[in-house]
């Protein structure tokens, strides 16, 4: 099978497109036939070995597939612990969920690993209550995109959105944001960027931040939190680590910081079947809408990964594994 491996860690440069003897499934294992593989953030991590979990070289990248099980049967879109940039994949059927004709590859894609986080950082994590301000980091990205709907859907008073460009900012506008704060004010002071995030909330303080960046963004989310308000961080696309957060930070104001990863979600399915009947649901109804970020040949992955590093993408992106 045709599958991108990496025998070396760094950026794009290391990613191969090779011919592969096909993946043999283990006990409770299925083996299934890829239509269309996830491209996320969280991969380039992997492919730097700079992610949460260190990586094993040689590896194939890739947590998230739509296909059929080899032989034949019903779509499904899966998570899966690696190996997802191939023609074929293993993984076990409790981490698959059917997916509705209405639904195209592409929306399933973006709604097994980005959707599900979005789902649990406002409903596990940030515990979202009805009228409180929200504000997403990367409001156009796949999270942040479907993050922005949510909110809004689920009665959140004000929705913030930050994003890179007019295009972008104008894209989480059109989804639902209320207003939209460029993420560049906090190159140089994350006080500035405090600043234009209360601006953007009529004055006040903010309720919940759902973070991804590091550095400035997250020191700027966090001062902009009302009492009681809460910061959910997810990522660290910035490679830039905070300043560390103190306890008397925290208790002088009143302020949370929660982390979330969704792996901790595989050994808890169930938490991954609430959130996919909803997103599925929604999303074949028509009141949930994905954003496509660009269908990739597989052996175009360098770029794929070079758009999303340079931010030039938004939406979810998605390798053809036939081309």
């Amino acid at each position: 099978m045709r599958a991108v491996q990496i025998t070396e860690f760094g950026g794009p440069e290391v990613l191969n497109v090779v011919d592969l003897p096909d993946p043999v499934p283990g006990d409770g294992q299925q083996l299934y036939e890829v239509s269309a593989a996830g491209v996320n953030y969280a991969d380039t991590h992997q492919t730097e070995d700079s992610y949460l979990a260190p990586q094993t070289l040689p590896l194939v990248p890739g947590a998230e597939f739509v296909g059929r099980p080899a032989g034949g049967g019903e779509r499904v879109v899966g998570l899966v612990e690696g190996g997802g940039y191939a023609e074929k994949v293993v993984g076990s059927p409790r981490l698959t969920w059917p997916v509705p004709d209405a639904v195209t590859d592409e929306q399933a894609l973006a709604l097994v690993l980005q959707g599900t986080t979005a789902w649990h950082l406002l409903r596990t994590s940030a515990h979202l209550a009805a009228g409180e301000s929200v504000v997403v980091i990367a409001g156009a990205g796949g999270v942040g995109s479907l993050a922005v709907q949510l909110a809004k859907r689920w009665g959140a008073g004000r929705v913030i959105a930050t994003a890179s460009s007019p295009e972008k900012r104008a894209l989480a506008e059109e989804l639902g944001a209320d207003a939209t704060v460029d993420p560049a004010l906090a190159d140089d002071d994350p006080k500035t960027f405090t600043a234009a995030l209360r601006e953007a909330n009529g004055g006040k303080r903010v309720d919940v931040v759902l973070e991804m960046t590091g550095g400035n963004v997250f020191d700027g989310s966090f001062s902009a939190l009302a009492p009681f308000g809460r910061l959910v961080a997810y990522g660290m696309a910035g490679r830039r680590p905070p300043k560390a957060v103190q306890p008397p930070s925290l208790m002088g104001t009143s302020r949370g910081v929660i982390g979330f990863w969704l792996a901790h979600c595989f050994s808890r399915p169930a938490m991954l079947d609430d959130a996919m009947s909803d997103l599925l649901q929604l999303t074949a109804d028509g009141a949930l809408k994905p954003v496509g970020g660009g269908r990739y040949p597989l052996s175009a992955v360098r770029e794929a990964h070079q758009d999303i590093l340079s931010r030039r993408t938004t939406g979810k992106l998605v390798l053809d594994p036939t081309r």
